[in-house]
């Protein structure tokens, strides 16, 4: 039987996510989490591919706003629920739904396509490349200290039900989002994912808290967590869970930490999504017993190349010619001159010899700043074709702060 590639309706949307479910192990979400996906659907940017009346493949985009190097927000498209029936892989489904998907972005004018990769070595084929990490941390708070800044015992902290805070938390998250390339400027609707919190996700832990930081009665920080408590013989052992804390200065973002390091009853501290330059890991006395694990997070594609370089500032004078291959979207491929600094940048087509040959794949894992493009050369996969272009490109591509997705989508 024949398949068919068409735009979601309303209508279909259970189906649609059923097979989504199914493909991810068959575990339905709680109905409150259903009915924040439905709510945040853009159903013109989500997909599914028909086999009758039966679904066997989906995919979909958001509308996002990304931070860049130099502060920027760009129009981004966030890809998301990508999956394809098990009954019906290797049939070229999923390859189709990228083809529609990178057309249709595009078509919007959106220079730049992300995602989170369930499984990682299936999206480099079509010309992601892995942009961000994120810092998992496993402390040991009864052996681990805190060495703190001055002014942290001038923040006051307080309880706070989440719910009651959230404005708040939001606008603050709001201020903070410039400062990092690939932190994603909440579009209304996405401020309920911080207050997402269903039962049956908890395991064993308690309902989401707050604790909020304030300074002269403003607020200039937040720690949203849970607690999952445990017991043994020697007594009590819970652990801290947490999921956001955002700071606008050291001293408060220390203030909060101590905090967390303190709770009664518990003795280690699990932070899942961490930047990689942290500010955590200079506070802290014995980093080993951090037990830290980087892994991969946000994946970008550069949909349009010279639109997407001309969006980021560079870091310092570049002029260079790169070579861009791409043959999932072929209008990128060909000699871009990149002209820029902290200021901006151009990037236009030209016949003139190329200073870097790379892939696109490759070109969006420096994107962000956060992979040196040396080490992609050490391994390679950048070749320098002028002595010295190298060096100027990987200092102007880099970033001061590392890179850093806050959430899935």
């Amino acid at each position: 039987m024949t398949t068919e590639l068409r735009e979601l309706r309303q209508e279909d949307w259970d189906e649609y996510y059923g097979t989504l479910e199914l493909a991810f192990g068959g575990v339905a979400e709680a109905e409150e989490e259903h009915a924040l996906w439905n709510a945040l659907t853009e159903f013109d940017r989500f997909f599914g591919t028909w086999e009758g009346e039966t679904c066997v493949g989906t995919t979909g985009a958001f509308s996002f706003r990304l931070s860049v190097p130099g502060g920027s927000l760009v129009d981004a498209a966030g890809v998301t629920m990508v999956s394809v029936a098990a009954t019906h892989r290797r049939q070229g489904i999923l390859t189709s739904m990228m083809r529609r998907q990178l057309d249709d972005v595009r078509a919007k004018g959106e220079c730049l396509a992300v995602l989170t990769a369930s499984e990682p070595a299936i999206y480099g084929r079509f010309g992601y490349g892995a942009a961000t990490q994120q810092l998992k941390a496993e402390i040991d708070t009864t052996r681990v200290r805190l060495s703190v800044p001055a002014g942290t015992d001038d923040v006051r902290l307080r309880y706070a039900k989440p719910a009651d805070v959230h404005e708040a938390c939001e606008a603050l998250y709001a201020r903070r989002v410039s400062e990092r390339p690939g932190m994603l400027a909440r579009q209304p609707g996405w401020e309920r994912l911080g207050l997402l919190d269903p039962e049956s996700e908890r395991h064993g832990a308690s309902p989401l808290q707050c604790v909020v930081a304030e300074r002269d009665g403003e607020l200039v920080g937040y720690a949203r967590y849970s607690v999952k408590p445990d017991w043994d013989a020697a007594g009590p052992k819970g652990t801290v869970r947490l999921r956001d804390l955002e700071a606008l200065d050291p001293a408060a973002n220390a203030a909060l930490w101590r905090f967390l390091f303190g709770i009664d009853l518990t003795s280690a501290i699990d932070a899942h999504s961490r930047p990689v330059d942290d500010a955590l890991l200079q506070l802290v006395s014995d980093v080993r017993r951090c037990q830290l694990r980087v892994k991969d997070a946000l994946h970008v594609r550069l949909v349009e190349v010279g639109a997407a370089l001309e969006a980021r500032a560079y870091r310092a004078p570049v002029n260079l010619v790169l070579d861009v291959d791409d043959a999932f979207c072929p209008w990128n491929a060909g000699r871009w001159r990149l002209t820029g600094d902290v200021k901006g940048a151009t990037c236009e087509r030209t016949e003139d010899d190329a200073d870097l040959a790379l892939s696109v794949r490759d070109l969006a894992s420096v994107y962000l700043g956060g992979v040196p493009l040396t080490s992609l050369a050490a391994a390679g996969r950048v070749r320098e074709l002028r002595p010295g272009a190298l060096a100027e490109a990987a200092l102007a591509f880099g970033s001061d702060v590392a890179p850093w997705l806050p959430h899935g989508f």
